[in-house]
């Protein structure tokens, strides 16, 4: 399973984009792809994006399910999903808390 990630270019904040074709701030807001014809639609997608301004260097990412939702399969995805991780007071995991744990 694979899902779009990149950063918005107004802000910097990561964003992914799923099935839904709708850019998420949360992984968990998003539906996985499960083939590689739509990743590479999605990619399209995300290249129109950039076009457009709204978005920086988007790629997809590898991710499982899990009984809380989706994590990243690398730790780097794993970070860049849950937020800073010097200040846990800033950031996504300041917003709410995230069921991602970097131990997997």
């Amino acid at each position: 399973m694979k899902i779009i990630t990149a950063n918005r270019l107004d802000d910097g904040i990561v964003v992914f984009l799923g099935r839904s074709h709708r850019w998420a701030e949360h992984i968990d807001e998003v539906t996985p792809f499960d083939d590689d014809a739509a990743v590479e639609e999605a990619l399209v997608l995300a290249a129109q994006a950039v076009a457009d301004r709204r978005i920086v260097e988007p790629y997809a990412i590898d991710v499982r399910a899990e009984a809380h939702g989706l994590v990243p399969v690398r730790l780097r995805e794993v970070i860049r999903a849950k937020g800073p991780t010097v200040r846990l007071d800033l950031g996504k995991q300041a917003e709410r808390a995230s069921p991602i744990d970097t131990a997997a």
